[in-house]
């Protein structure tokens, strides 16, 4: 690490922390040479490979943006949104792989967002799970109303009327 001051080549670490949550570490560092101190702060690499080929670094600020279009029009605050994209981050990272496919960072987005809110999941699940008629958007929302029946806690968002059935679309 080149000292930001004088250009010496070296530095020396005197303090070590981590960052915010858990996801950096913070290192505090000193110049022999000038004797400045200065911060630098470590991160491990997560690249997503677009469909092109190209890798990027992750972002949260993209997985939040492309959340928010499916949630226009929904109860979901930007706190929401960036508790989301905090946890989608979290989970890739558990996987321990330093590259993701784009569409696998969308997959990821799915369970968080069906907790969050079903509408809107329902409308990032016709992209990314490639819905192709109104039987896949039934398909999908017969198992969310399952889910609820299983789970009447987890109700929210568009399952309201899960215990009701019907033999028409609710679209």
């Amino acid at each position: 690490m080149y000292c930001p001051f004088c250009r010496n080549p070296d530095s020396r670490v005197v303090d070590s922390r981590m960052a915010d949550d858990g996801s950096a570490i913070r290192r505090r560092r000193q110049c022999p040479e000038c004797g400045r101190r200065f911060t630098t702060v470590e991160t491990t690499s997560l690249s997503v490979i677009k469909r092109s080929g190209v890798g990027e670094p992750f972002s949260r600020s993209k997985v939040i943006n492309g959340v928010r279009k499916a949630c226009q029009g929904r109860p979901v605050s930007e706190d929401d949104l960036a508790l989301l994209a905090q946890e989608v981050e979290e989970q890739i990272r558990a996987s321990g792989a330093a590259e993701i496919d784009a569409h696998e960072v969308g997959l990821a987005i799915l369970g968080p967002l069906q907790k969050l809110d079903k509408v809107a999941y329902l409308r990032f699940a016709s992209v990314y799970q490639a819905f192709e008629s109104l039987e896949d958007f039934e398909t999908a929302i017969a198992l969310l109303r399952h889910e609820a029946e299983d789970d009447p806690k987890g109700a929210s968002g568009g399952a309201k009327s899960a215990g009701k059935s019907s033999e028409k679309s609710p679209l």
